[in-house]
């Protein structure tokens, strides 16, 4: 395994049609937005677990590349299993068991040692904070967010069919945003990717997820999303050469047709004035 030896900072741009990117179970599951500016919003929680279900798929728990935060996982039987490891009990000193365990939960979760996690709900394992964040994704427009009547064409219940006279139907509701182009940032340090034993392995592996996650997680609710863009500032050294912001507003886009968009081509991207035409770009910072 490399090790990193550099600060990269990226913008990732994704698409989503006739689909609900992130629903907000406190709003009945309605697409995210910003009651302010109409602005769609999906979580970086909704992003990282696209990734870990990337990871799953592709890698299949080989060593190394388990995840620790997956569906139906039982977080503290994974924490407690690190205790059972031979490096952890033969620590003496508790403190000394707790770095033994969160190196060896490291080691074993890609998850863990690519966006940190909390692992003192159990046996404690401490705590990692991951060398990849990413910021909430906001649409770049105003979202329209469409309510639908659906029809299933059966019940559940005998009971539901005798109050219906034997129509056996039941009605439902689905929400999709017709078009949105959203943009989300990110940070790597290198400084933390060394703590975890984030590897230059690890970020290529992360940057093929960015790019085909979404190939693997269609659903009937997500509609057609897609990855259309993905931005990568490589600087020279661990500290970086600029601050992000400024890298960040080299990219720039601009409408190319009039009206509510409907599909990325009614946008052009921008990096320092030149087309974006790539889906993987990586640059000088």
């Amino acid at each position: 395994m490399s090790d990193i030896n550099k600060r990269y900072d990226f913008i990732y741009f994704f698409d989503v049609m006739d689909g609900n990117p992130n629903g907000d179970p406190d709003a009945g599951n309605m697409p995210r937005i910003d009651a302010e500016t109409g602005m769609g919003i999906v979580t970086d929680v909704c992003l990282k677990r696209k990734v870990r279900n990337y990871i799953q798929i592709t890698k299949n728990s080989q060593e190394f590349y388990d995840i620790f935060v997956k569906e139906k996982g039982i977080l503290n039987k994974f924490i407690d299993e690190s205790y059972d490891q031979e490096e952890v009990k033969s620590k003496e000193k508790p403190e000394k068991k707790v770095e033994a365990a969160r190196g060896w939960m490291c080691r074993k979760y890609y998850d863990v040692r690519t966006f940190g996690a909390v692992m003192s709900t159990g046996k404690n394992a401490g705590q990692v904070r991951g060398p990849i964040q990413l910021t909430f994704s906001r649409s770049l427009e105003p979202i329209v967010t469409l309510e639908h009547s659906i029809t299933r064409m059966a019940v559940a219940t005998e009971a539901e069919a005798e109050k219906q006279s034997g129509d056996n139907r039941t009605m439902g509701r689905k929400y999709t945003v017709p078009y949105g182009l959203y943009k989300t940032h990110g940070f790597i340090s290198a400084h933390l990717a060394a703590q975890t034993g984030f590897s230059k392995e690890d970020l290529e592996l992360f940057w093929k997820a960015l790019q085909e996650m979404f190939e693997h997680d269609h659903s009937a609710a997500r509609g057609l999303m897609s990855a259309r863009a993905l931005i990568v500032f490589e600087h020279e050294t661990a500290l970086g050469n600029k601050p992000a912001h400024e890298l960040f507003e080299r990219v720039t886009w601009k409408r190319s047709t009039e009206g509510p968009a409907r599909s990325f081509g009614d946008y052009a991207l921008f990096l320092d004035d030149n087309p974006i035409t790539k889906l993987f770009n990586l640059v000088p910072a």
